[in-house]
């Protein structure tokens, strides 16, 4: 029986990694987590409210979120040191399809939101369960770039109108900032200050230690020159009570109408909150040596926005910033982001009064900082540098968010990162071989280092998965390649080495140059067909039957020394 409840146990600890972290906790830990959960709790609240009110709601409900996705992420995340809540990248995102969607501010838009978490962690545990990590590539790093450079420009349009101490204006982020531009003689010059001064002082403590929480000492000293300035009186919007409620399990909306309209955003959301969580977790892993467990995580993330969607919040994410103050303040497991939720949790149930002289320009100021943080300014000039074309990527994506509704330009950026991989794909093309003299190697012609060839024999290559994308061009350039030599070769040999894969429409096309070539009396070979894959697409298409499966080389020298008993197969 024992032995049974220890099987039992071993089980319920590879699907519940905080058990596992639990099962190997020293107490020697203990200090860790704590200096951790305490740094964690300071530089997350002033973020959760300001990423709160970036997306519409008050206060207190960033700090649901960031209470569910602690609590989602340790029951099933298995990175010691991720932290997961309410995050600046995916709020423009959501809140933008919702506004479509339903009134802002009002009671639907809530629950709307919380459905939306939902659906987001049911899409995130399902990736995780059925192992999907590969779907975070499916934004290339240019577009990531534009993307985060177009939120960037969502954030200072809604938080400049803070800062200034204007009304804040509609319409499209363009309107938005031309109409900022028009009302600049409005400005109230103690909401600038305040927002500036914030702003300044986290730029300050993060350049002196990410460990100093400048947001959380920047909103207490604003909230206290507020209150002994009168600075109210004088035009400085504050947030007002916040009330103190805890979070509360509720049902979420069910309707299926409700449902089928958020799909399309919750598999946005999705997709960005799966980018993201594989960037944090491979940028922090938890063991240096062992490769971080991308899949895992979307279930701890997952579970975050399932938590956060019974607790009325909206959908959370891996933030990679928070994530390194755990790992840089020495946190040893997912304690750490427990020890912050419970500050956060006595902050709402005891502290919230404190907040209600909290000016929203200092809030403001917290999100520019984000929005400045979050824009990667280096990459961008790296790609200037290196490759114009992939800077179109950055420039086309970041116009497409800004220009547009957010959920399409966030879409289209997905679209363009999808075009870009096909097209890398669609651009390889037929490379002819050449022998290097003195040795066994066959190398690509190069003008520079040029080799030896034989009459008889024709070496080319083709360095990438063989699809309906680039099957007909195969074929095209590899007749062309045989047409184009001296005289008729008696054997064609293809380095297959860069061939990974081999779908069905090239396997037929495949098959069909073999013939065209053996009718015309040229024996065709294959060499270095090294992709397990590929060599499974050969015998799965019956590719080796046409060729001959002992015209299948280990190397291009080999198939050449075998030329004279070669033969075409009948």
């Amino acid at each position: 029986m024992s032995v049974h409840w220890r099987g039992l146990a071993s089980a319920a600890a590879r699907q519940l990694p905080l058990l596992q972290a639990l099962s190997t906790y020293r107490a020697s830990y203990l200090t860790g987590d704590l200096i951790a959960g305490l740094t964690l709790a300071a530089i997350a609240i002033p973020e959760q409210m300001a990423t709160s009110r970036l997306g519409g709601f008050s206060p207190q409900i960033g700090f649901f979120a960031f209470i569910a996705g602690s609590i989602g992420f340790a029951l099933l995340g298995s990175n010691r040191f991720l932290s997961c809540g309410a995050d600046s990248t995916i709020t423009p995102i959501f809140a933008g399809g919702l506004a479509a969607l339903v009134t802002a501010g009002s009671p639907d838009y809530q629950a709307a939101a919380a459905t939306l978490a939902l659906m987001v962690g049911i899409i995130l545990l399902a990736s995780g369960i059925f192992r999907l990590g590969w779907v975070a590539n499916l934004l290339s790093t240019p577009v990531t770039t534009g993307f985060l450079a177009g939120i960037a420009v969502h954030i200072l349009a809604s938080q400049l109108p803070s800062v200034l101490g204007i009304a804040s204006p509609g319409g499209s982020t363009l309107n938005r900032l031309a109409q900022l531009a028009q009302h600049l003689g409005e400005t109230n010059p103690y909401a600038l200050a305040i927002g500036l001064s914030v702003f300044v002082l986290i730029v300050i403590s993060e350049g002196i230690s990410a460990r100093i929480p400048g947001a959380l000492i920047g909103l207490v000293g604003a909230a206290l020159a507020v209150t002994f300035f009168g600075l109210e009186r004088r035009g400085v919007s504050v947030l007002g009570v916040v009330p103190s409620s805890l979070p509360r399990l509720t049902v979420p909306d069910f309707a299926p109408e409700r449902w089928r309209s958020l799909l399309p955003l919750s598999l946005l959301i999705a997709i960005v909150v799966m980018v993201q969580t594989a960037a944090t977790t491979q940028s922090f892993p938890s063991e240096a040596n062992q490769p971080p467990d991308v899949d895992c995580d979307f279930r701890g993330v997952g579970m975050g926005s399932i938590v956060a969607g019974l607790f009325a919040a909206f959908p959370v994410n891996a933030s990679p910033p928070r994530t390194g103050i755990v790992a840089e303040t020495g946190g040893q497991s997912q304690l750490a982001g427990l020890f912050a939720a419970a500050l956060v949790l006595l902050i709402l149930t005891f502290g919230a009064t404190l907040l209600q002289h909290v000016p929203e320009a200092a809030l403001g100021g917290v999100l520019l900082f984000v929005a400045t943080r979050i824009v990667r300014v280096r990459q961008i000039v790296q790609i200037f540098r290196q490759t114009l074309g992939e800077l179109l990527l950055v420039v086309a994506t970041a116009a497409a968010i800004v220009v547009l509704p957010i959920e399409q330009g966030v879409a289209i950026g997905i679209i363009l990162s999808l075009l870009q991989g096909v097209w890398s794909v669609t651009r390889a093309r037929v490379i002819a071989y050449e022998h290097v003299a003195g040795t066994t190697v066959w190398w690509p012609k190069n003008p520079h280092h040029p080799g030896e060839r034989d009459p008889d024999i024709v070496v080319a290559g083709f360095q990438a998965p063989l699809s309906f994308l680039n099957a007909s061009h195969f074929r095209a350039d590899m007749l062309q390649l045989l047409r184009s030599a001296p005289q008729r070769p008696k054997l064609l040999v293809i380095e297959a080495s860069g061939i990974l894969e081999v779908d069905f429409t090239a396997a037929q096309i495949l098959i069909d140059l073999i013939k065209t070539c053996h009718r015309d009396g040229v024996v065709v070979a294959f060499a270095r067909l090294e992709s397990l894959r590929a060599q499974q697409a050969f015998s799965r298409f019956h590719i080796d039957d046409v060729v001959g499966k002992d015209h299948i080389f280990l190397s291009v020298d080999q198939a050449v020394r075998a030329l004279p008993h070669l033969d075409i197969p009948t």
